[in-house]
């Protein structure tokens, strides 16, 4: 039998071609599960705090501007129009059981203090509570109203008997059942893909 020559090559092992696979494999269902789940980067990131019957209270961070807030306030508009279903913006069912839809009746609050949205504080706010109802109304960054067919969004404290404060600017007021109007939607934030 010749000498084996050095300079040529054993082919890998079975178990290291394996080991290969499964790490090459590994790396890339992270990725795509990362691709597939990322953020919608077109609104602000936002959390629901607290939600008592048809009403909800949300916070974004404390840094978001006012034109993120829009954008976020415009997008329950759109949802609203276009489905009625909450349930995908991280919101409960607001009348459910009634023959007129899960969300027929639905007012988010939203906030860029965490504290303004615990359970506690909005059960004060929603009784009336004189000493939470001037700070919390001051603190909304936007709000968004869905009545039956009426439907009202802006950004600003949430008019009260019609009233509306000089920091309240309303974005849309009409009924839900007006068509909607063609809005370029904004350019989505910047992807994690490498593609």
């Amino acid at each position: 039998m010749p000498p084996a020559d050095p300079t040529t090559k054993k082919p890998l092992d079975i178990v290291v071609k394996f080991a290969l696979w499964v790490f090459v494999g590994s790396f890339a269902l992270i990725w795509g599960g990362m691709y597939l789940s990322r953020p919608d980067r077109s609104i602000p990131p936002y959390t629901v705090g607290s939600q008592s019957s048809h009403f909800v209270a949300t916070y974004v961070p404390r840094d978001t501007q006012d034109d993120q807030i829009e954008r976020l306030v415009k997008r329950f508009r759109k949802v609203a129009h276009e489905t009625r279903d909450f349930g995908p913006m991280k919101i409960y069912p607001t009348t459910a059981g009634d023959q007129g839809g899960r969300y027929r009746k639905i007012v988010i609050y939203v906030f860029d203090d965490h504290l303004k949205t615990e359970p506690d504080v909005l059960a004060k706010y929603l009784a009336g509570d004189a000493v939470v109802t001037k700070d919390y109304e001051q603190s909304m960054r936007g709000y968004y109203q869905l009545l039956d067919q009426d439907e009202e969004g802006g950004t600003g404290p949430i008019p009260q008997d019609g009233n509306s404060s000089s920091d309240t600017r309303i974005l849309f007021k009409g009924l839900v059942t007006d068509p909607f109007p063609a809005e370029a939607e904004p350019e989505p934030g910047i992807s994690i893909s490498p593609l």
